[in-house]
């Protein structure tokens, strides 16, 4: 079984939830534009073909910036790097290879959270009325 196919069948164990896996991140990403406010959360990896991981999020986060992502880079990120992505929440987490299946699920019910807590957020601060 690929990595896909397992993060796939993994995550859909959470409940109240729709997982789509995909191979190819230009699939992928016309796929997001069509369901926008559907998505909660993107997993890639850094390393794809046609377009890396990082750009891919970048393009995600122009169409719902409230999305929540996480990216898989198959070696350690620079450190300049990752502090561009993280302050600009480009990218909301990391999950380092080889994943264990158990920090997979903790990593993205994190994510899930805080998307809910970020939309309440929001919310709450569109009520306020300024005067």
């Amino acid at each position: 079984m690929d990595i896909v196919n397992l993060f796939r069948d993994s995550i859909s164990m959470i409940k109240a939830i729709s997982v789509f896996g995909f191979t190819d991140p230009m699939v992928a990403l016309e796929h997001f534009r069509w369901n926008k406010n559907s998505y909660i959360l993107i997993i890639c990896d850094l390393k794809m073909p046609t377009i890396c991981g990082i750009e891919l999020i970048k393009q995600i986060k122009m169409e719902n910036p409230v999305v929540r992502t996480l990216l898989i880079p198959a070696f350690d990120v620079d450190d300049r790097l990752f502090d561009e992505i993280t302050k600009k929440q480009i990218i909301n987490g990391f999950l380092q290879k080889p994943i264990k299946l158990q920090n997979l699920l903790a990593e993205v019910n994190k994510q899930i959270n805080a998307h809910k807590i970020g939309l309440k957020t929001r919310k709450a601060s569109s009520r306020v009325k300024v005067p």
